[in-house]
């Protein structure tokens, strides 16, 4: 059996979370800075870049990936980043993700089935271009 974690420890990753989903770039990448991982998950396996990525913050995800967290890590339901936030129509997190290197094949569904799912033609496209 593994130990209970330290309820100090768990309440700073639940800010750190936070200001991810909140779009609070500066004090987040203060975090990472000061040595918190830039690939810190939940408890569902969503990373700091997924959560930025899918509530819209596009210069939280692009701070996050200038210090190397990962652009598609792939979450325990199998979602990536990228298809998150195509499913949310999030152009320009889109765009800093596959500028990090996300793979629009990657995950399941990936962001390519979900624009094609949602009829998004003009992502596939963008797709196809990198």
């Amino acid at each position: 059996m593994s130990e209970a974690p330290d309820p100090e420890v768990v309440e700073l990753a639940t800010k750190i979370f936070d200001l991810a989903r909140q779009g609070q770039t500066e004090p987040l990448v203060a975090y990472v800075d000061a040595g918190v991982p830039a690939n810190l998950t939940n408890d569902r396996g969503d990373s700091l870049v997924m959560l930025a990525a899918y509530h819209g913050h596009a210069e939280a995800v692009r701070a996050l990936l200038a210090r190397g967290a990962a652009a598609e890590h792939v979450n325990d339901r199998g979602q990536t980043p990228l298809a998150g936030a195509v499913f949310k129509g999030e152009t320009e997190v889109i765009k800093a993700l596959l500028e990090g290197g996300a793979d629009p094949a990657a995950g399941t569904p990936s962001a390519v089935d979900t624009a094609r799912m949602f009829g998004k033609t003009e992502l596939l496209e963008l797709f196809g271009a990198h």
